[in-house]
Formats: structure tokens, C-alpha cells, sequence
């Protein structure tokens, strides 16, 4: 509405001008039309042209102005995303490249205009690829400038406080929390907007399910915030060309240089193929599981049936399933089976197993 408003002021105050303006006008246009058309003054229709021609003039100016100050905006928006390590060291580079140029300006300048005009032009060609550089060797550059000691990497040290971004299945999922209670998790979660936004919008659904689910996820972010011992940062930014929550979390991962914390294997799948790095909450969890190998007995109860003909199922107290080849028939008993295989994914963990008694009659 402002940028109307002032397209609007501006056109008048451009039409007005040009009006106010007849005299200039006239003394501007009357020797050129005048031996012409054969005249000694300006028709009257001549000053409504003139306004009518500022007024078009000043509206162009102002959507150009209004223009301008968006991509301004627009801008400042990405300079203050913009990791500062990186902005430092694009505007490092670019003066390196001035500084060249400034000192090939003088021998271009002595070719006469065409020696001006390629001095000009390798002062803007080497700033820009200064800037570019820099900014791709930020990490050589802090590296030279601080004498090898700001490498802490090789050192066992973090050169930053690292953010660990969260989506919102593993907000909703719970297990987040006492992972950071345990001091497993260092340095900063980060909480995006969206996320938030997203995780509002399931805890008002008209689904019961989703509606608890939401509302459990909301808990857990309190919990995280007010009783346990970490760093939150609630992240206020948002990515408007980008629809999907997903897609906003790789590309805020990247503006952080951080990583995503998951437990949705198709998430973990996509951070993969961009190049982010990702903590999936399913993995750690499989690591530390008790370790079931082939050939092992165990005592588990057959509660289902499975899947496919003959097939009973069993969990272990920590939820893992085991498929029982031919364990229908033991449904409700608890027996003795051979671990035959296992099968570990990002998803979970999965055993195959046959009844011990089949095993002995075999």
C-alpha cells in the first residue's frame, strides 16, 4: 500500500511540476517547432502534453524507486543470513582484487581511452572474482591469518558453537529430550519457525491422533526449553520460494553449515544427496540395542501372526520385531527360537528367527 501511495505522490507532484513549468517548456520547445509548424507560441494543449508527459516520466521513477528499495531489502535480508566467517572473507578477497587493480590502473590508463575504458573494466572484473574466492577459501583464509591456530578442527576442537536443527517428526517423537538430558547433544538446537508453525497446525487438527500428537510435540519443546541444561535458538528466518518444511530445513542446514536432527528416513535420505549432514535419532537408537547375532537362542513370546503363510510375531523389551518362520502355530506360548538373520536400516531393526524345537525335531 506505501508503494502505491508514493507512485501516486509522485506522478501528481511530476505532473504539477511539469504544469508549474510552462514557461521552461515553451522556451525549450519554441525554437524547435516553431520555424517548423510556422508559430510564435506554444499552443495550450502543448502544457497539458507537458504534464501529462512528466507525470508518465515521475510514475516510471517512482515503480523503479519502489523496485529498487525491494531488492534493497531483499538484500539485506541475505547479507544478514549470510554466516559472518563468510561475508568477512568475500569482502577480504574483494579488496585483495582492488588493491590489484589499483595497481594496474596507472599502466592501462598511459594506452590513451581504450587503455581507460580495459582499466575500468579489469577494476570491476577483479573485485567481483576477489569477492568470489574469498568467499570459497573462507576456511584457508582464517587458516593463514591466524597462523594454522584458528584450524581447531585438527586440534579436537570446534572452531564454532554447532547447531543441531530439529524437524518435527523427532520434536514429536520425544526421544530428543532425554538424548540431550544425557549431555549427548552439544552445541546449539536450533528451532525453525516453520517447524513451529507446522507443528501449530497439527495440534489443531480435527483428528484426535494428530491433534495429541501435536500437542506432544509442543511438551517436548517446553521441556527442552525450560528444564533441560542446552543452548535453544528459535530461528525466526523463513525460505517463502520453498513450500516444503523439508526442503526449508536442508536449506537452512547449509545457511548454518549444521546439522539436521531426524528420525524420518526420507529426510535422512534427501539431506544425504544434498551434502548435509544429518543425527538420526532410529540410528543411534540401533546402536546401542542389545546386539543379536546369527545362531543365537533366545526366549521370546509369539504374540501375531505375520505377514506371509506360517510367519508368528515377537518383540524384544525394547521393541525390536522378530519374524518367526513357522511360528504361527506357537501364537501365545513362549519358546525358544534360533536367530537366522538381521536386518538393520535407518527405519529400525528387524529379526529372523525359527522355533528351537523345530530346529531339534529337524
Amino acid at each position: 500500500m506505501a508503494k502505491r501511495q508514493l507512485q501516486l505522490l509522485l506522478t501528481l507532484a511530476g505532473g504539477l511540476l511539469g504544469y508549474w513549468r510552462k514557461e521552461a517548456i515553451e522556451q525549450f520547445l519554441l525554437p524547435i517547432v516553431g520555424p517548423l509548424f510556422g508559430i510564435d507560441t506554444i499552443p495550450g494543449m502543448a502544457y497539458w502534453a507537458a504534464f501529462g508527459c512528466a507525470a508518465i516520466v515521475m510514475a516510471a521513477s517512482a515503480w523503479l524507486l519502489g523496485s529498487g528499495f525491494e531488492r534493497i531489502r531483499d538484500w539485506e535480508d541475505r547479507v544478514a543470513k549470510t554466516p559472518s566467517l563468510e561475508l568477512f572473507s568475500g569482502l577480504a578477497g574483494l579488496l585483495l582484487g582492488l588493491v590489484i587493480a589499483a595497481l594496474l590502473f596507472p599502466t592501462l590508463a598511459r594506452a590513451g581511452d581504450v587503455g581507460t575504458l580495459l582499466a575500468y573494466a579489469s577494476t570491476a572484473f577483479l573485485g567481483v572474482s576477489g569477492f568470489r574466492i574469498g568467499y570459497k577459501k573462507r576456511e584457508d583464509l582464517v587458516h593463514v591469518a591466524t597462523f594454522g591456530f584458528g584450524d581447531k578442527k585438527k586440534k579436537g576442537a570446534p572452531i564454532k558453537d554447532e547447531h543441531k536443527i530439529l524437524d518435527t517428526s523427532v520434536i514429536i517423537d520425544g526421544r530428543i529430550a532425554d538424548i540431550c538430558k544425557t549431555g549427548f547433544i552439544e552445541g546449539t538446537l536450533v528451532i525453525p519457525e516453520f517447524v513451529l508453525e507446522e507443528l501449530q497446525h497439527i495440534a489443531d487438527s480435527s483428528d484426535l491422533l494428530k491433534r495429541n500428537r501435536g500437542r506432544r510435540g509442543l511438551d517436548i519443546l517446553n521441556k527442552i526449553q525450560k528444564e533441560l541444561d542446552v543452548k535453544v535458538l528459535i530461528y525466526e528466518g523463513d525460505f517463502e520460494e520453498i513450500s516444503e518444511v523439508d526442503s526449508k530445513l536442508v536449506r537452512l542446514a547449509k545457511a548454518l553449515q549444521g546439522k539436521v536432527i531426524t528420525n524420518d528416513f526420507n529426510l535422512n535420505k534427501v539431506c544425504e544427496l544434498q551434502g548435509v549432514s544429518v543425527l538420526n535419532i532410529n540410528d543411534l537408537a540401533n546402536a546401542v540395542k542389545p546386539v543379536v547375532l546369527p545362531g543365537e537362542e533366545i526366549l521370546v513370546q509369539v504374540i501375531k501372526d505375520g505377514k506371509e503363510h506360517g510367519q508368528g510375531v515377537a518383540y524384544l523389551d525394547d521393541g525390536t520385531m522378530i519374524v518367526v518362520e513357522g511360528g504361527r502355530e506357537y501364537i501365545g506360548a513362549t519358546i525358544e527360537v534360533l536367530v537366522t538373520s538381521v536386518l538393520q536400516t535407518s527405519a529400525g531393526r528387524m529379526i529372523f528367527a525359527k522355533p528351537k524345537l523345530l530346529e531339534k525335531a529337524l
